[in-house]
């Protein structure tokens, strides 16, 4: 039908083969196969290590947020596990050949949950509300890319355009950060962090801050992704997400039966879910940028690539997972995760633990003495980092790893301090640049995920580019719209650059480990790692 799907086919291979390796070293499925047939009722009850202060994915980059509202909001494309794009709200779509412009063609018989009816007008509404500057929306933003214009030219008919080639709309289109909300919701009502309308198989009843989300299967629902299992109305009843940060509380109720599922298996009990008869972790090791400390180059003791590098060869990431994870989570070599298009795999030979290299480079930048407690000090001043982080956005097995590489530090001389703070303090900081170190991962087998963590647009307060990079911007810019062999060069040299110059320290590939009663049947995966309840069913 497209260039796009020609281009995905073709790079397909070997994203799955890397993927399919990763999940084969972790010894899990990849989702259950339904091998009764499924029965409609009952409530799923989902048990969440981490929360999110805003269910509105178009205003916030959190992984619960996506979680949640995948099930309440529909997508215009769907992407399937095999990284197949599928139709959704759009039955079909054209692409011209270089990039430039997509037409998508709607489906007519869709209505959002308040009675709206879906058309091509309350698609160019969505889009537009996220480009528009006085929405706080820096990751929605970065998937739509630098837009041209939005045109509707008949009621089921969306064209957008672009000035310069921009390739990875589709698959930012097909993630619930671009899930399409009623018009008619969103232009009434003032705030939107608390609650959601869409056109979803499941209605948003609630969602409560530091407690967690309600939802209702919608009864006319007849237009899921064409990478499901059935069409009609979700097999659930209700789906209920609890936050239950502590892992003994979650692991409990998983066991108890009070909870049909977890996230976050905790790292210490991985085995003991995995042997239990009526349990079963499914574990969906995550493409996209890596859970990585960034090292704040614009200001501070990181501004000194000598001493990033100091940092970096003195952290030995494989030693601090393996103590907070208990294998249960794979060391990171890179920015990118394996499962990324375009992951270079050589890159882990420009950097690895190496405290001699670390003494060395901390000497040459003047930090040669120590003190008392064995920390560096130049100039009567000691060595100090501070590593900002949200508590509430980090497991406990985080926190723990967070300690290793803490201690890792102190052994090369680095006072690495905790700063933990809440998340409107957190957005002070890295828009203020008065921090030395901060974390995240993201998740998204399109490489242009690159572009949202270290091009210079998206420098905090404008997003996240926490190492506040500007050096990549010309080859993060032309790798979103040019050929495959030469987008694939581009994004190795970028990979390259972000490890040799010492911008982070990968730590771990993320994975969502989902601990799950054996009752229950049909869950799927979308490519953002995410679980896909809309074919999920409790078996009697």
């Amino acid at each position: 039908m497209s260039k796009r799907h020609t281009y995905f086919e073709k790079n397909n291979a070997n994203i799955l083969t890397t993927a399919t390796v990763a999940l084969s070293l972790l010894a899990a499925p990849l989702s259950f196969a339904a091998a009764e047939t499924p029965v409609s009722g009952g409530t799923l009850t989902v048990g969440l290590g981490s929360d999110t202060p805003i269910i509105d994915p178009s205003l916030t980059a959190y992984s619960v947020a996506a979680v949640v509202s995948r099930n309440v909001l529909d997508s215009l494309v769907g992407q399937a596990e095999d990284n197949r794009f599928t139709p959704w709200l759009a039955d079909s779509w054209e692409i011209n050949d270089n990039n430039k412009e997509y037409v998508f063609h709607l489906r007519k018989d869709v209505t959002f949950s308040d009675g709206t009816p879906f058309n091509a007008e309350a698609v160019k509404y969505n889009f537009e509300r996220i480009l528009d500057p006085k929405t706080i929306s820096h990751y929605s933003k970065s998937l739509l890319g630098p837009i041209t214009s939005i045109t509707t030219p008949d009621e089921y008919t969306v064209v957008i355009r672009y000035d310069e080639p921009f390739a990875p709309l589709l698959q930012g289109l097909s993630l619930p950060y671009l899930g399409i909300q009623s018009p008619t919701y969103l232009k009434n009502t003032p705030n939107t962090s608390f609650t959601l309308v869409g056109s979803g198989p499941f209605l948003l009843d609630s969602f409560v801050k530091g407690s967690g989300s309600k939802l209702t299967k919608r009864a006319d629902y007849n237009w899921g992704p064409g990478y499901a299992t059935h069409q009609g109305p979700a097999y659930l009843d209700h789906i209920e997400f609890k936050y239950l940060p502590e892992a003994s509380v979650r692991l409990g109720a998983l066991n108890s039966g009070q909870i049909q599922a977890i996230d976050a298996v905790p790292p210490v009990n991985f085995k003991q879910v995995k042997n239990n008869p009526k349990l079963n972790v499914i574990t969906y090791e995550n493409p996209g940028v890596n859970r990585v400390l960034y090292l704040n180059t614009g200001k501070g003791v990181f501004s000194d690539v000598k001493l990033r590098k100091a940092f970096q060869s003195a952290i030995d990431p494989s030693v601090a997972v393996n103590a907070a994870f208990f294998g249960s989570l794979r060391a990171a070599d890179n920015v990118l995760g394996p499962a990324t298009l375009y992951y270079d795999p050589s890159v882990r030979n420009l950097w690895g633990y190496d405290p001699e290299k670390a003494g060395r480079l901390l000497d040459e930048a003047g930090w040669s003495q120590r003190d008392k407690e064995g920390y560096r000090t130049k100039d009567g001043q000691q060595l100090l980092v501070r590593f900002t982080y949200v508590p509430t956005n980090v497991e406990a097995a985080d926190v723990t790893l967070f300690q290793a590489v803490q201690q890792q530090a102190k052994k090369a001389g680095f006072n690495l301090q905790f700063d933990p703070v809440d998340a409107g303090v957190f957005n002070e900081r890295t828009a203020t640049s008065n921090y030395d170190i901060a974390s995240n991962f993201f998740v998204r087998p399109e490489p242009d995920i690159l572009r949202t963590a270290f091009h210079s647009a998206f420098t905090p307060p404008q997003g996240n580019n926490h190492a506040r990079v500007n050096t990549l911007d010309k080859q993060l810019s032309e790798a979103v719209g040019t050929n495959d062999a030469e987008r694939e060069r581009l994004y190795h040299e970028i990979q390259r650059e972000i490890i040799d110059q010492a911008y982070v320290v990968p730590l771990y590939i993320p994975a969502y480990q989902l601990g799950v009663s054996k009752q229950v049947q049909g869950i799927n995966w979308a490519t953002n790692a995410k679980p896909n309840f809309y074919d999920a069913w409790i078996k009697p």
